[in-house]
């Protein structure tokens, strides 16, 4: 196994990104129910994140399908290292309650791209 400061290294070496973000696979633990009463408090929380710049991403995820929803998700934290993200996922009211666990990894971004388009006098907004 490879440790993850020496990939990071070679990769910047290379001139990847290196980017670290810290991804949590939420899935259900509980009941449809209990998921469903946190929603409200998990969204405001998540909201409070994206505020303060510490949630880059979230939301649901489909089953193997692509048909379905089984109550999945995935929320992508920028964090100061593995420990911060894993406190802000146990303070998600989805996981402090019980109704959803989760699986933290490191994430690190190397190739990909975005496009961000903002419209100053039209107000429309386009990410790709």
């Amino acid at each position: 196994m490879v440790a993850w400061a020496d990939y990071k290294a070679e990769a910047q070496k290379r001139g990847a990104l290196a980017l670290e973000l810290y991804v949590a696979h939420s899935t259900p633990a509980r009941a449809p129910e209990d998921v469903k009463a946190s929603l409200p408090d998990h969204l405001a929380y998540q909201a409070e994140l994206e505020r303060t710049g510490q949630l880059a991403f979230a939301g649901p995820m489909s089953d193997e399908t692509g048909e379905h929803m089984q109550g999945m998700g995935l929320i992508v934290y920028r964090a100061a290292g593995l420990e911060a993200a894993r406190k802000l996922a146990e303070e998600d009211p989805m996981h402090k309650s019980g109704a959803r666990s989760f699986v933290l990894r490191r994430w690190m971004i190397n190739e990909g791209s975005l496009t961000l388009s903002v419209g100053l006098s039209t107000g429309v907004n386009t990410l790709r």
